[in-house]
């Protein structure tokens, strides 16, 4: 950052990111956007801010975008009977478009937020609310991220980039979701989950958009989505009730957990009804069906609503589980055809 307003944007940051040291788990580390973290205070000072922007510390934004993505790409290759060579190759490279699209899609929402982020004590000290980043330079990071997102495109065959649209669509209206309806979840959910239709085509399945197992996997993530967001969301619920921003965790509130154990049980039935379709074999139904449903139910079971640092420990640490074991399900029924 060159100008004197950013400089002292950033000595702000410091300083109260300084300060939240001694504690166990600080708002700064949830997302507030001054938490830099270890390698990230190896880059240059000006890249800071655009690294917040972006989610990148933690990572937790990018896997989150990428798993389904390398959902579709698993569901293709036990499909198709992918070589190992390609479904590596589709893996690798869907990680590059999601990296890039995660950027973008974490720098417009932010772009979007920043009046209400600016009024939420968790979210004022992120990027553009504080002034590290201007509202046009966060449209130009967002502009580009999205331009280096697309140049991956040329790489899948051509219906890769009809299967996109509607998840772009979805993830530019998400920040208004906000505060049109209760439930944004459902619509961050779909931009999300749909990444299984956008890594199935890229791995060579025909108008997966119309694949009944496909869909039914969507579902799956569509749920898995609202259940770790409405946690998510339980950080800022009294400021969201005070500034009129809606979410599950607002309309819900005490009846939160009785709404997340039901939305393990329909994805639980989803999970098997794809397996059955899919013909998957013991592995899947242990690691993705079995894993899956018992780390979600960990959470649901061991998060304190309303405290906020259970809250975003069970969202950024809580996710992996459940991520990596229905990867590993659907990864080892490939393995056992291969």
């Amino acid at each position: 950052m060159s100008t004197d307003r950013e400089k002292k944007a950033l000595s702000r940051a410091d300083e109260i990111d300084t300060k939240d040291t001694t504690k166990d788990t600080t708002l700064a580390r949830q997302y507030g956007g001054i938490h830099a973290g270890g390698w990230v205070n190896l880059l240059p000072a000006s890249w800071i801010p655009y690294v917040q922007l972006a989610r990148l510390s933690p990572p937790a934004g990018v896997f989150l975008i990428y798993f389904p993505h390398v959902f579709g790409a698993l569901h293709a290759a036990n499909l198709l009977r992918l070589p190992a060579n390609e479904l590596a190759w589709n893996c690798a490279t869907l990680l590059g478009g999601t990296f890039f699209f995660s950027n973008a899609a974490h720098a417009w929402n932010d772009l979007i937020d920043a009046p209400v982020d600016a009024q939420i004590p968790r979210t004022k000290t992120r990027p553009i609310p504080r002034g590290a980043v201007s509202p046009l330079q966060a449209l130009v990071f967002t502009g580009f991220q999205t331009v280096a997102a697309a140049a991956f495109l040329p790489l899948f065959p051509p219906e890769t980039a009809l299967a996109t649209v509607p998840s772009i669509v979805a993830t530019t209206y998400y920040p208004w979701a906000k505060l049109h309806t209760y439930f944004p979840q459902l619509v961050l959910g779909f931009w999300i989950a749909w990444g299984i239709v956008v890594g199935s085509a890229a791995s060579g399945v025909t108008q997966p958009w119309s694949d009944v197992p496909v869909l039914c996997l969507v579902t799956v993530c569509i749920l898995w989505t609202t259940i770790y967001d409405t946690i998510y969301a339980f950080q800022d619920v009294k400021d969201d009730v005070k500034i009129g921003v809606k979410s599950t965790a607002v309309l819900f509130k005490a009846h939160t957990k009785t709404l997340l154990w039901s939305l393990i049980v329909i994805l639980g039935a989803c999970m098997l009804l794809y397996g059955n379709m899919m013909e998957m074999g013991v592995m899947y139904h242990v690691a993705a069906v079995g894993g899956g449903l018992s780390s979600l139910a960990a959470m649901v079971a061991n998060v304190e609503l309303k405290n906020d640092a259970s809250c975003w420990w069970w969202f950024s640490c809580g996710f992996w589980v459940t991520g990596v074991t229905i990867t590993v399900g659907l990864l080892a029924e490939y393995l056992v055809s291969y």
